[in-house]
């Protein structure tokens, strides 16, 4: 039977997902307790059963593709669905009845125009969905919901509506999650952070909306990306919860505000923080100077006023530090020869005395120091040196 090749990388991850029942062993337990109880039901040809359902699924996804410039699909005639272009086959990892069926679906880049019909819950073995940069659009199927298997799923860059996909929260072996650049709005709901499977959330420039819930620390992600959303409300201090494996949160232009939360210092792990062009006020936490492994910071188009402390710019690892567009006054010890330590940064537009490219006296004196306990999480007011607006759509 013909097949087709994946990056190295990506065999190897499909292969060992479907080589190993330890990704989910319950899911595993539960077939072979039903595979022992009942089987007289076991189909004489498992495998081709298993092909026949993945063709019908095909077959009826195709009649809903509208446009396929790259012509991806022009092949997808005929029962041999692992010859299929984008269609990669493996044995069943918990079944050794079924020597092959439908484990991933690679259509990156295809700028295909249609939508995702509910029959591609058939799919049942799926362990990869890649659809990302397509002109794909409606909502989510809820048959998805049967794709026990899916490691990862991504839907980026496509036209998809609607609230946030729920279906997805209960995928029980989904480890990868990227719906960025897409039409998605109102909350995230506060299940995605209580999923703790999840290693990477990608949800940015959408138009989601609420506060960014509570829950966020509960998730056991390396990698979160909130960015160009129209949030409210402050960063939560549960995101102390992530400390054991969060390495990159990135909350750009995402409608924040209050004060930065003093746990951001124990993600201990963290190598990249950016919350630019929020409304975020305050100091900036001397917290951060415990983030030994942090290699990029981006503070800047904020409303931080006070010092920037010296335990931040004398971390180890530290290449790139902006904090520009604020209404920061005193660069401690270091922070005032930055490039002598080689760390590429950005100090422009604050109130730093001596300091070339800065913001006017009047400008300064008119911005009121904040103390953080008398701030109020949420209370939002629009500043033109703010990102977007908050009636402004996402970037693309």
């Amino acid at each position: 039977m013909a097949s087709n090749s994946l990056p190295h990388a990506t065999i190897f991850l499909l292969l060992l997902l479907l080589s190993t029942t330890s990704l989910n062993p319950t899911l595993a337990k539960n077939h072979h307790a039903s595979a022992g109880r009942h089987p007289h039901h076991a189909p004489k040809n498992a495998t081709a059963a298993r092909l026949r359902q993945a063709y019908d699924a095909l077959q009826s996804w195709k009649r809903v593709i509208y446009s396929d410039p790259r012509q991806l699909t022009s092949n997808w005639r005929g029962p041999d669905v692992c010859a299929y272009k984008g269609i990669y086959c493996a044995p069943h990892p918990n079944d050794t009845s079924i020597t092959a069926t439908v484990a991933g679906i690679d259509l990156n880049h295809g700028d295909i125009a249609g939508f995702l019909p509910e029959s591609l819950g058939l799919l049942s073995d799926l362990a990869l969905l890649h659809l990302n940069s397509n002109r794909f659009c409606g909502v989510l199927p809820a048959s998805l919901a049967n794709l026990s298997l899916l490691f990862e799923l991504d839907l980026s860059n496509n036209r998809f509506v609607g609230p946030f996909p729920a279906v997805v929260l209960g995928l029980p072996s989904l480890r990868f999650l990227d719906i960025r650049y897409n039409e998605f709005e109102g909350p995230v709901p506060p299940q995605l952070f209580n999923n703790k499977n999840l290693d990477a959330i990608f949800v940015n420039n959408n138009w989601f909306s609420s506060v960014i819930p509570a829950s966020i620390g509960s998730s056991s992600a390396s990698v979160v990306v909130f960015a160009n959303n129209r949030f409210s409300g402050c960063l939560p201090p549960t995101i102390a919860k992530f400390a054991d494996t969060l390495e990159e949160l990135l909350l750009i232009n995402s409608s924040i505000s209050g004060c930065l939360p003093v746990e951001l210092g124990f993600l201990y792990k963290l190598r990249v923080l950016d919350v630019s062009q929020n409304d975020i006020v305050g100091p900036i936490p001397y917290s951060l100077a415990g983030l030994s492994h942090l290699e990029q910071l981006n503070l800047g188009h904020n409303r931080l006023s006070g010092a920037v402390p010296e335990g931040i710019c004398a971390l180890p690892n530290l290449a790139n530090f902006t904090f520009s567009y604020n209404f920061l006054c005193e660069e401690e010890g270091i922070c005032g020869n930055l490039t002598a330590r080689g760390v590429a940064y950005d100090d422009r537009r604050n109130c730093l005395p001596e300091k070339p490219r800065q913001r006017s006296k009047k400008e300064c004196e008119a911005e009121a120091p904040v103390e953080c306990f008398e701030v109020e999480c949420g209370r939002r007011e629009h500043h033109d040196h703010v990102g977007v607006s908050a009636t402004s759509p996402p970037p693309r």
